[in-house]
């Protein structure tokens, strides 16, 4: 296997699609040293005293735009939430011009969420401070692959050789094609599940094995990834009902009996309970998913750390 590196040389986190084997691991590592800050009774390294970081959401969100938030404190930065709304894009800015102000105000690190696929990387390549990518469009969403990548680790002490299935609508998801990196990368086997709508077999050349039948697979994989519908994305004729979606690719109680006695059950979230994953499932013992919101700020901490200090 090779030898972790003995620095990190990333000014920016766009993708994981860029990333080697070698980094995903360094960044999984360095994630471990900063976990147990969490646990601390003050709950704060001085990491990123007198730094600032920009939490720059262009789209709604819960966990992530809170992990980043909380990750930015326990490290000691000073943070500056922005949203759209009331916020001269809403009067006709350009993203780069807002970005440039932004950074103009001696900001470090700017962390985006956009709606377009390439926003983190076009504002990567006009300002000057770091980019960390929080979601663009429906390409990458790299610090939830990392969090996945770190969790899986935890549950099983490694990633080669595991199968890993990724289950619903992949066409609309960056969290599935920042996952198909990161784990063949560290050597998972991945099979990407859904309708023929909402995966295409275009997958098949990017490294993963691809399946319109849940049942098929059931009882091979070691980790179920169950992703949200994503019913603000999906257009009318990609979708069947609900109900037939639910009945073809949702995981409940009789599947789940079919798969593995230690399969690890995953979401990035947030969840349409009933729908892609029943609740039994989603709060069972078997069940990752809060271990999932545990470690992303782990590794959201470890990704501002690294960027700020690369070279």
């Amino acid at each position: 296997m090779p030898h972790t590196p003995l620095r990190w040389t990333r000014k920016h986190l766009l993708t994981l699609e860029a990333l080697s084997a070698d980094e995903l691991r360094f960044v999984l590592d360095t994630a471990d040293s900063f976990k147990e800050v969490s646990t601390r009774s003050v709950k704060k390294v001085p990491a990123l005293r007198g730094r600032v970081v920009v939490n720059c959401f262009f789209e709604d969100s819960t966990r992530t735009r809170t992990s980043f938030a909380l990750a930015a404190q326990r490290l000691s930065a000073d943070l500056i939430d922005f949203s759209e709304k009331g916020s001269s894009i809403s009067k006709g800015e350009t993203l780069i011009d807002t970005a440039r102000n932004i950074e103009a105000m001696g900001v470090d690190i700017i962390v985006i969420r956009h709606p377009a696929a390439g926003a983190a990387d076009l504002l990567a390549r006009t300002v000057n401070c770091s980019v960390v990518n929080a979601g663009d469009g429906a390409h990458e969403h790299p610090t939830q692959g990392l969090l996945d990548l770190y969790t899986i680790r935890e549950r099983f002490g490694k990633i080669e050789g595991l199968k890993v299935a990724i289950v619903g609508d992949i066409v609309n998801s960056r969290v599935a094609r920042s996952n198909l990196w990161a784990l063949t990368k560290m050597g998972a086997e991945v099979i990407l599940v859904g309708p023929p709508t909402l995966l295409s077999k275009s997958f098949e050349a990017l490294g993963a094995r691809v399946h319109h039948n849940f049942d098929e697979v059931i009882g091979e994989v070691d980790v179920i990834n169950m992703l949200r519908v994503q019913f603000e994305r999906i257009k009318t004729s990609q979708f069947p009902t609900v109900r037939e979606f639910t009945r073809l690719f949702g995981l409940n109680q009789e599947r789940f009996a079919r798969c593995k006695k230690n399969v690890f059950v995953m979401h990035p979230g947030p969840m349409n309970r009933g729908i892609e994953i029943s609740s039994t499932i989603a709060d069972g013992p078997q069940s990752g998913i809060l271990k999932q919101v545990t470690n992303g700020l782990a590794v959201r901490m470890a990704v501002l750390y690294l960027v700020t200090h690369s070279g």
